[in-house]
């Protein structure tokens, strides 16, 4: 009896995922189309007002965004997540005056830094930890600490302030330096940037905050330690408004009890802005840069073409307003593709059992006739 053995039919392949493509493809169109909206902005001043772009103009317009640019950094992997620190106004204001008034008693430049950072990560630690742990949602518990710390913030500072005069002269110096038009305090924040960048898109550790950000409930399943990755990216966030806070004292030299108020609404707004989906899952800290780079050359680029500065706050307002409706669209959008694209990968696999049924009962008829 001869045996046949019926021909082996290719699978035909599923196609990838077409949502996640187009989600990355908007992003960073996004991005982009940031970066062309502050070009041309910074074009228009220019034509506006000729020295708008003198040295002093670029480095005090890269000045004003690094604070921001430092907070919106790590903000971003907390979004990322599928939360939020609303705390971060009052970490930057608490950590600003703890660091003054240690070099005001004859500490080191360093030291203070380090403190402020120390102090930074304390408190991203403990909202860390009542949300991965006490499961406890992010807007109530940042929003708690928010006016828990700035309660304590104003106990201790009280009415006393901390100047330039109380600051040593070195410190003070470095905090308006720089290389030309480039400040260091802009070099620090560009290093963290790129290396916060660098380890989201290379560590392991890092792309799991896109998945838990993405559906916590499937990153659980897949093995990812969920409440650690909140515990980190909460700690880091920290960490950066301590050490933005240490650069606003360096910046400005001039801390006060009310120093931060709100500036969680700005740094919300620059994450969201550039292009970090609120829901978790998608962006990049590159666009909170631009968002916040955005954000802070509009508070310039108005008074040097004679507009009130209270139209910033509007402007601002616009801006997050158009930031989430696109992320509307696009989830909707990603939704219907990714529901064309079940449909289809359901009809080919099908469409390939059949043909393999097909051709499975054909041999067993051809074996029957030989035997």
């Amino acid at each position: 009896m001869t045996v046949t053995t019926p021909s082996e039919t290719p699978v035909a392949e599923v196609p990838k995922s077409s949502g996640t493509r187009l989600v990355d493809r908007v992003f960073k169109m996004r991005e982009l189309a940031i970066l062309v909206v502050f070009l041309v902005m910074i074009v228009i001043t220019q034509i506006g007002n000729s020295d708008f772009l003198s040295e002093q103009g670029i480095k005090d317009l890269l000045l004003n965004a690094t604070i921001l640019v430092l907070v919106a950094t790590g903000q971003a992997l907390v979004v990322i997540t599928r939360n939020v620190d609303l705390s971060v106004g009052s970490t930057l204001g608490i950590c600003a005056f703890a660091a003054g008034d240690f070099l005001h008693g004859g500490g080191n430049a360093v030291v203070a830094i380090l403190l402020a950072m120390l102090m930074g990560i304390g408190f991203g630690l403990l909202n860390g930890l009542l949300v991965s742990l006490g499961q406890v949602p992010a807007l109530v518990v940042t929003l708690g600490t928010l006016y828990i710390i700035r309660g304590i913030d104003s106990i201790w500072v009280g009415s006393r302030q901390i100047t330039a005069a109380d600051l040593p002269g070195g410190f003070v110096d470095f905090g308006s330096g720089g290389i030309s038009a480039v400040p260091w305090l802009a070099l620090i924040a560009l290093a963290v940037l790129v290396a916060t960048a660098y380890y989201l898109k290379h560590f392991g550790s890092g792309r799991e905050l896109y998945a838990l950000g993405s559906n916590p409930e499937a990153a659980r399943l897949a093995g990812i330690p969920v409440r650690k990755r909140i515990l980190a990216a909460y700690t880091f966030c920290g960490g950066l408004a301590g050490l933005a806070g240490a650069m606003y004292l360096a910046r400005f030299g001039n801390v006060d009890s009310s120093t931060g108020n709100g500036y969680e609404l700005t740094v919300v707004s620059a994450v969201v802005v550039g292009g970090v989906v609120f829901t978790g899952g998608s962006g990049s800290v590159y666009g909170a840069a631009l968002g916040a780079l955005l954000l802070t050359s509009i508070n310039s680029v108005l008074p040097a073409l004679g507009v009130s500065s209270v139209w910033v706050l509007a402007i601002n307002g616009i801006l997050l307003i158009l930031a989430i409706a696109v992320d509307r669209i696009v989830a909707l959008r990603v939704a219907s593709t990714l529901k064309k694209t079940a449909a289809k990968n359901s009809a080919v696999k099908n469409s390939v059992a059949q043909s393999s049924a097909a051709q499975s009962s054909a041999a067993k008829k051809g074996n029957a006739g030989h035997a």
